[in-house]
């Protein structure tokens, strides 16, 4: 079994709305052969909570505006380190960069076939490593360090 065209077109729809939202990394596994309760995975990270919750909120938006769908379920808004929103076709994670280092969920899916996203949402690929070493270089000029 693969993901949908339908799949395919909620997945493209955010990606394109984390890329606007400058989120990092977004990635997208077809999980259809390896769970029956969704077709796709999206996953993309942001370096702060702020920035996770206008990325999720963009992308709620823009599938219900676009597409007329709304999530049947929302988790993690509280804290915003790990935004979940499900739409049962698709599940969107949306990710502090720190909670996507350390959970890793490329790791788990990475047996599963990568789907093709939009050329914005691809030209995310290396941005969270890209942002951690700038931060790094930031904090070690602020309090003196050499590196």
């Amino acid at each position: 079994m693969t993901a949908t065209d339908r799949s395919i077109e909620l997945i493209n729809a955010a990606a394109q709305a984390a890329s606007d939202k400058l989120a990092h990394d977004i990635i997208a596994y077809d999980v259809s052969d390896v769970l029956s309760i969704t077709d796709a995975f999206l996953l993309a990270s942001a370096p702060n909570d702020r920035q996770v919750k206008s990325i999720v909120d963009e992308i709620e938006e823009r599938l219900q505006k676009e597409l007329g769908v709304k999530p049947v379920r929302r988790e993690g808004d509280r804290e915003a380190r790990w935004v979940l929103l499900d739409y049962v076709d698709i599940v969107v994670h949306v990710q502090h960069s720190e909670e996507r280092v350390f959970y890793a969920l490329e790791r788990l899916w990475k047996d599963c076939p990568e789907l093709e996203l939009p050329a914005d949402a691809k030209a995310t690929r290396g941005k969270g490593a890209e942002h951690a070493k700038l931060k790094a270089e930031e904090d070690a000029a602020e309090f003196g360090e050499v590196r």
